[in-house]
């Protein structure tokens, strides 16, 4: 019985050990060995590598997904610079312009969420059946992801709506 520390130099001369013994009991075979923790590493290098590739996928995305949404907060408060500028000549402060830029847009994330959350529950559901050992997905996976969605949506939206509830109301009134 040999115990090998992995830190230790004794791998080289107890494998030469074992191999010369494999070689004198099955002289005509080769002595080829692998260890266990690479066999198992192996067996989950698919599953790391489309790990590596959904969260490059979904880095990507997310990048997207808040430039496309800056895009429509931006078109948005374009469109309604006017109503805006008169809102503000009426006494509405910055927090309630900012409200009201903001709850149309948090709507249409919420509803975005609420069709993806089942459409990723199935995927991931599915896609743990393959597994010998599997998990459930979780509710609060959803609650969590759900959460960072909103407080993302909100400082992409109020980094635009801030910036137009301040400005001037005469100079996008002066026009008409």
């Amino acid at each position: 019985h040999v115990e090998l520390n992995p830190q230790s130099d004794r791998w080289t001369e107890t494998l030469a050990t074992i191999g010369s013994a494999f070689k004198k009991l099955y002289p005509k075979n080769d002595f080829n060995y692998t260890f266990f923790d690479d066999s198992i590493a192996r067996f989950y290098q698919e599953e790391q590598n489309t790990s590596r590739l959904l969260n490059w996928a979904m880095g990507l995305s997310i990048l997207t997904s808040c430039l496309g949404l800056l895009g429509l907060v931006m078109y948005t408060s374009e469109t309604r610079t006017k109503e805006i500028g008169i809102r503000k000549i009426l006494g509405a402060s910055v927090s309630n312009l900012v409200v009201i830029l903001s709850s149309e847009l948090v709507r249409l994330v919420v509803i975005a969420f609420a069709i993806a959350v089942p459409l990723c529950w199935y995927a991931a559901d599915r896609w743990l059946e393959d597994f010998a050992y599997r998990t459930e997905v979780n509710w609060w996976v959803f609650g969590l992801s759900g959460l960072i969605l909103i407080v993302v949506a909100l400082i992409t939206i109020s980094t635009q709506t801030i910036k137009t509830a301040v400005s001037n109301p005469v100079n996008s009134l002066r026009s008409e």
